[in-house]
């Protein structure tokens, strides 16, 4: 019996020999690339597959199971060692014969989010997928509303000693970062390129969950100390909002190895059969309310974000140039005026002249300060923010996957019972993932103006200390 396969994505022939398609037609012959479908196997042989490849790598255990081993030893079980999987990297998929059929044509705007998200077709009960239990993600009724399930094994991950490396003899450099997760406290390294592919991995299975940005990629420059320095704070934020979402830090569709993970079936549609709603369905037009209100309150932080960045980043700029020369000014002032004291040349003035130059130096000091301060407590902001901006940019495809489904309840009241459920599990899904958000908002934002405020008291206290050394230099005359 030839192979079927299902298409992921449009492709439109290049090269002689191939064909074009469209995503979700079905295919047995012809030449497209492998990426662009997904081959269409037995489901009891799948099963059978699937479950021997949990036993034997040893996932069973809810604990081993609740953690992503992206930042541990076993992350590559079936593909070996971090180089093999560099070289697996870089490997060329090889062409899939296929041949194109005729599908059933759809109404909507198949470039919508709800369409491309799987929104649509599990709406329309179109996904179908082998869940097993430790795959079930569940949304529990909380004080404030849905939210997810929390982890029952929480931890954290700290990303250390950025180490400059090299491959192909030294024809290749890259950087290599060591990530430690608390559950373990064994460091591995991981390359830039690895947490983007897990990025990609996690945006293509979690259509209703916002996966933090990663730090932006940068073609020159990678290897300069500012740039890697800023690039780890970036990757712990990241990490940081992995590792304590109650579903992202439980995904373990990468262990694997990588393209096992890649051919992971419960993505886009069906992920939406991994979610265990309450057992009380939620009223929609109160959903509609409440993802409204939340769409409006996004598009106001995210308008205010812009302005705190601009703003903070502007002063920062003027502490570390202008405030840094206008006291090296005054200082140098002082400097000259204690050395046109020195030529008086009268035993008794030799204490004042001192204190006075004294007085100078002090105040360059203070201009280092200032030049140094932002990175304290500016920065730390503006990479806040920084993050947060990628999550607001999340929030409007969330959202239109919400909005897709509570149109097609409307419009297909024939349906409405299966459909009501259907909806009810992306509505809870979609308050679960709001309800995430905003309790790690509050988190983040409390944590980081603390930080803040304290680091502003610790810099003008330093100042006052040095201030007050010099006041003290005129009382030894």
């Amino acid at each position: 019996m030839a192979l079927k396969a299902r298409v992921l994505y449009d492709f439109h022939s290049e090269n002689p020999g191939e064909i074009s398609v469209r995503e979700n037609e079905l295919v047995t012959t012809g030449l497209l690339p492998a990426s662009y479908v997904e081959i269409i196997r037995d489901h009891i042989a799948s099963n059978a597959a699937n479950n021997d490849t949990a036993n034997n790598n040893g996932f069973s255990s809810p604990k081993s199971a609740s953690h992503s081993s992206f930042a541990s030893p076993d992350f590559h079980t079936s593909q070996g060692s971090d180089d093999d999987w560099d070289d697996d990297w870089d490997d060329t998929l090889p062409a899939t014969q296929a041949k194109s059929t005729a599908t059933v044509g759809r109404n909507l705007n198949r470039f919508s989010t709800f369409v491309k998200s799987g929104g649509e077709a599990f709406l329309l009960g179109e996904a179908n997928a082998l869940v097993r239990d430790g795959d079930m993600m569940c949304v529990v009724m909380g004080k404030h509303g849905p939210e997810w399930q929390e982890d029952p094994y929480p931890f954290t991950c700290t990303i250390d000693d950025p180490t400059k490396q090299t491959k192909f003899k030294g024809m290749k450099s890259y950087m290599s970062y060591g990530l430690t997760p608390s559950h373990t406290n064994v460091q591995v390294n991981r390359r830039y390129k690895h947490f983007d592919w897990l990025y990609a991995r996690l945006v293509e299975r979690f259509p209703v969950i916002s996966v933090p940005h990663l730090p932006e990629k940068q073609a020159t420059g990678r290897f300069e100390e500012d740039f890697i320095s800023k690039r780890r704070k970036g990757l712990m934020w990241w990490m940081n909002h992995m590792t304590s979402h109650p579903v992202l830090a439980r995904c373990d569709s990468w262990k694997l190895g990588k393209r096992k993970a890649e051919r992971d079936e419960l993505v886009g549609a069906n992920f939406f059969l991994t979610i265990n709603p309450p057992d009380v369905p939620l009223d929609l037009q109160d959903v509609e309310s409440k993802v409204e209100g939340f769409k409006t309150f996004t598009k106001r932080m995210d308008e205010n974000i812009i302005v705190v960045n601009t703003t903070i980043n502007e002063f920062g700029r003027k502490q570390m140039i202008g405030f840094k020369k206008e006291y090296q000014k005054v200082g140098q002032s002082f400097k000259v005026l204690a050395q046109a004291f020195e030529m008086d040349q009268q035993a008794y003035s030799v204490g004042l002249n001192k204190a006075i130059a004294y007085t100078g130096e002090a105040y360059e000091t203070i201009g280092e300060y200032f030049a140094d301060q932002p990175r304290h407590d500016l920065d730390p902001i503006s990479d806040l923010l920084d993050i947060y901006k990628g999550h607001l940019a999340n929030y409007p495809d969330i959202i239109d996957v919400q909005k897709g489904a509570l149109t097609k309840v409307k419009d297909c009241p024939q349906q409405e019972s299966d459909l009501h459920e259907r909806c009810n599990i992306i509505s809870c899904a979609t308050l679960a993932e709001i309800q995430h958000f905003h309790r790690t908002r509050v988190r983040d934002f409390r944590l980081q103006m603390q930080h803040h405020l304290q680091q502003q008291i610790s810099f003008f206290q330093k100042i006052t200390a040095k201030l007050e050394d010099a006041l003290h230099r005129y009382d030894e005359q």
